[in-house]
C-alpha cells in the first residue's frame, strides 16, 4: 500500500454557504442520519461495537466543526436481529425522524426488509454492515456497498486453502437465511470450477443454539474442510461441538465471523478457524502506530476494547462524510450521488484496500484476504485475493 490515511487525524474542512438545500434530514446546520443495529438478539455485540464506532467518528467529526458548518445527529435504532423489527424501525427513521440516509444498518435479511421503506422517501442505504450481493444488486442509485461479497469471499479464498490443506471432501454448514445461502454459494461456486462438489450440506435455523445433529452428520461423511456460514455463537457452538467429539476439520468462516469474540468467548477450541476479512481488527498491542493509537482512543473513550465491527462503524461514517463534503454546502441526495460516484478512498490504517465507485459502480471493492486464530488471537495470513 503506497498510500497510508488517517481519518482521525482528517480536519474536515468547514467553510458554511448561505443557503443550504431543501432535503430531507438536511437543515441549515444538521444533518440526520439513521442506523439499525441490533442491540438485544444474537448479534448484539456486534451491534453496540458498530454504534460505538459509528460515535466516535460522528464525535470527531462535530468536535471539527462538522461538514460545511453542519454537525451530524446520529439516531439508532434497535432491530433484535429480527426482519420484522427491521422495518419498523425504518418506518420510525425515514417518516418520523426524517433521516437523510441509513448509514451502517446490520443484517442482511434485516436490511433487505428496511430498504423498500427507505427508497420509496428517497433516503440512501449506505455502506451495510453486510457483505450480501442484494446490498448493491440489482443496481439502484440509493444503495452503496463496501465490502467483497460474502459469495466472492468464499469462492476466492476456499481454492487456495483447500490446496494448501490438501482436502478431500467439502462440506458446509449454514444459516438457512439470505446471508448463510451466500456463503454457501461461494463455496458451491468454488468447488464447480473444480468440477467438485459439496461431500455434505447441512444447515441451521438462525437463532439455533444446539448443532449436535449438524456436527454428527458432517463427521458421518469425513468431512475434512467445512466452510461455516456462521456468525457469533453459531460459528462457537459448531466448532466446540466438533472438537468435543475428535472431528477436526480444517474449518473456514466469512467475515461475519471476524470477530475477537470468537476467540474471546470461545477459547482455545477456536485456534485453527480461518475466516475471511476486509480491515484488520484493532487489537490495543497492535504492532502499527496508527492503528494502536486509534484502538487506544477508542478503549479511552469508551472503556471498551475495540473490535473490527467497531472499525466497520467509524468508517461507514467517514465515508459518508468525506461523501458529503465533496456534495458541497447544497447537500442533498442528488449532490451526494454526484459526489459519491466519483469517490476514491485510498487504503486506511485498518488494512483496507483502495475503493472507488461510480454511475455504475455500487461496490466499493471486491477484495478480501485470510486470518486465522492462532494462540487466542486473529493473525493475517494472507494477502488480498483479487477475483
Amino acid at each position: 500500500m503506497k498510500r497510508c490515511w488517517i481519518p482521525a487525524l482528517t480536519l474536515l474542512a468547514v467553510s458554511a454557504g448561505p443557503t443550504w438545500a431543501q432535503s430531507q434530514g438536511v437543515s441549515k446546520d444538521t444533518i440526520v442520519i439513521g442506523s439499525i443495529q441490533d442491540l438485544s438478539g444474537p448479534l448484539a455485540g456486534f451491534g453496540k461495537q458498530d454504534r460505538l464506532g459509528m460515535m466516535l467518528r460522528v464525535d470527531e467529526i462535530n468536535e471539527q466543526g462538522g461538514i460545511h458548518g453542519r454537525k451530524i445527529k446520529l439516531l439508532i435504532e434497535d432491530s433484535g436481529y429480527d426482519p420484522k423489527k427491521a422495518v419498523l424501525a425504518a418506518q420510525k427513521l425515514v417518516n418520523q425522524d426524517k433521516i437523510f440516509a441509513m448509514v451502517a444498518h446490520i443484517g442482511t435479511a434485516q436490511n433487505l426488509a428496511a430498504m423498500p421503506v427507505q427508497f420509496e422517501k428517497n433516503v440512501l442505504n449506505f455502506y451495510p454492515i453486510t457483505a450480501a450481493r442484494e446490498m448493491y444488486e440489482p443496481f439502484h442509485r440509493l444503495k452503496y456497498s463496501f465490502a467483497a461479497t460474502y459469495y466472492d469471499q468464499i469462492r476466492l479464498a476456499a481454492p487456495k486453502l483447500m490446496q494448501e490443506k490438501n482436502a478431500k471432501k467439502i462440506c458446509t454448514l449454514y444459516q438457512d437465511d439470505e446471508f448463510g445461502l451466500e456463503v454457501m454459494r461461494g463455496g458451491e461456486a468454488a468447488l464447480k470450477a473444480q468440477g467438485r462438489e459439496f461431500a455434505e450440506k447441512t444447515s441451521y435455523k438462525r437463532g439455533a443454539t444446539d448443532f449436535s445433529s449438524q456436527i454428527a452428520k458432517l463427521k458421518a461423511a469425513d468431512c475434512d474442510f467445512v466452510v461455516l456460514g456462521t456468525i457469533i455463537r453459531e460459528t462457537i457452538g459448531a466448532i466446540g461441538e466438533a472438537r468435543k467429539t475428535g472431528f477436526n476439520p480444517t474449518f473456514l468462516g466469512s467475515s461475519a465471523a471476524y470477530t475477537d469474540l470468537i476467540h474471546k468467548l470461545g477459547g482455545k477450541p477456536m485456534d485453527g478457524l480461518y475466516a475471511t476479512m476486509t480491515v484488520q481488527h484493532p487489537y490495543l498491542d497492535e504492532a502499527s502506530q496508527p492503528l494502536r493509537f486509534w484502538a487506544n482512543k477508542y478503549k479511552t473513550k469508551f472503556n471498551d476494547d475495540p473490535t473490527v465491527f467497531s472499525v466497520y462503524g467509524y468508517l461507514a461514517v467517514d465515508a459518508f462524510a468525506r461523501a458529503a463534503q465533496k456534495a458541497g454546502p447544497n447537500l442533498s441526495t442528488d449532490s451526494f450521488i454526484k459526489a459519491m460516484d466519483t469517490m476514491v478512498n485510498p487504503p486506511d490504517i485498518f488494512g483496507s484496500p483502495e475503493s472507488s465507485f461510480g454511475p455504475q459502480k455500487r461496490l466499493g471493492n471486491d477484495l478480501s484476504r485470510l486470518s486465522q486464530i492462532q494462540d487466542g488471537k486473529w493473525k493475517v495470513v494472507s494477502d488480498y485475493v483479487k477475483p
